[in-house]
């Protein structure tokens, strides 16, 4: 699934695609997965933001288009056979791409997320201000989930899922099975630091663009995230540290990649 690097390069590459441009028609045959799209018929697109995993499109007239890229979302300059939306712009089509269609589309008044719950809980953003040891500190120490599972909730920091959950548990040198309020300040501080590094390293390279392909960014260009990873994905190989075999288990249902040594697993 797409996280907060990938979102973050699509929305950087839709930007000047989008921005002051009229949607002049949205083409689907989903009305129950893309929701009340023509109301964003006829109008100019102000900003483009991300939330979390979301992009929020700010519409003339105080509405809000909201995309979720799901599992294998994603856009695209040139149609292809999974392209699920057709966004007409005056000057060019855009394509929402989706083979296992589960991203979502919503266009609500600007704020109103109710139909959204996962938006109106997201926590802070990882890379920006916001996002304070003080409150992420008190974030662990109240709860008993494991921390594998707390970096996926969204509520500790928005944005980060499977991959850099596991990238970052590694850098920090902690168990992803460990109970989040049994860890020191120092171990806290470690995993603080290390949300932050991986999740700006990935932005910065793209995002991680893995075997299937499914994430590109807009224009085809891939990730190149992805050969940095030190343990996701990585199940049997030696850890880049000390050379003992990256382990898999499952976690919440989901795979979780881990250096048994380096870790403490």
């Amino acid at each position: 699934m797409p996280e907060l690097p990938e979102v973050e390069n699509t929305r950087r590459k839709l930007l000047p695609l989008f921005l002051g441009k009229r949607l002049l028609a949205i083409q689907h045959q989903d009305p129950l997965r893309y929701r009340n799209t023509e109301r964003a018929l006829g109008q100019r697109v102000e900003d483009l933001c991300r939330r979390g995993k979301f992009l929020l499109f700010g519409l003339t007239e105080g509405w809000e288009m909201v995309v979720h890229l799901g599992m294998t979302g994603g856009f695209r300059l040139e149609e292809t056979p999974h392209a699920r939306v057709v966004f007409r712009l005056e000057d060019q089509e855009v394509f929402f791409h989706d083979p296992r269609r589960f991203g979502r589309i919503w266009v609500v008044k600007k704020g109103d997320y109710r139909e959204i719950p996962l938006l109106l809980r997201l926590g802070p953003e990882p890379l920006s201000q916001d996002f304070r040891f003080p409150e992420f500190w008190l974030g662990l120490k109240g709860s008993q989930k494991p921390l594998k599972a707390l970096l996926l909730d969204q509520r500790l920091a928005a944005g980060v899922g499977n991959i850099y959950a596991d990238e970052a548990l590694f850098r920090a040198r902690l168990s992803p099975f460990r109970r989040g309020r049994d860890l020191s300040q120092g171990e806290a501080e470690r995993l603080f630091a290390a949300i932050r590094t991986v999740l700006a390293e990935a932005t910065a390279l793209g995002g991680s663009t893995l075997s299937d392909r499914t994430y590109q960014q807009p224009d085809g260009l891939p990730g190149s995230f992805q050969l940095r990873h030190a343990v996701y994905g990585r199940t049997g190989l030696p850890c880049p540290v000390c050379g003992e075999p990256i382990a898999r288990k499952t976690l919440g249902g989901r795979g979780t990649h881990f250096c048994p040594r380096c870790q403490g697993a």
